[in-house]
């Protein structure tokens, strides 16, 4: 008997959730939105922007990316090398629904009844 899909969730197939996985985490969306509001950036222009971010979370979170062709990454053959980070396609298409997320944070934020 295989029991393999016993411990699947039924979300596991829901785009959604799929986005969610691949935007998702504490630097992901700094670092998107940073290359969006400045276009092609360098690794230390990035670390700059992204208020408490450590070298090792920024290096594994522009992998990350790259593998999730979010980003791109190039590599210039230079003394002192040089490498650019900036969104692909996938990661400008992104863009209007973040967009749109943020707009709808605000019209949230703007009816908090909390205070």
């Amino acid at each position: 008997m295989n029991n393999q899909g016993l411990y699947k969730s039924h979300l596991d197939n829901c785009p959604l959730t799929f986005a969610l996985n691949l935007i998702g985490g504490k630097w992901r969306l700094p670092i998107i939105w940073a290359l969006n509001k400045n276009g092609t950036m360098r690794y230390n222009e990035l670390q700059k922007s992204i208020e408490g971010i450590t070298n090792m979370m920024l290096t594994q979170t522009l992998r990350d990316l790259e593998l999730s062709n979010i980003i791109d990454r190039k590599q210039f053959m230079e003394v002192p090398p040089r490498v650019e980070y900036s969104l692909t396609d996938n990661g400008e298409n992104l863009i209007p629904a973040l967009k749109a997320l943020a707009n709808w944070g605000d019209r949230m934020k703007g009816n908090d009844n909390s205070k």
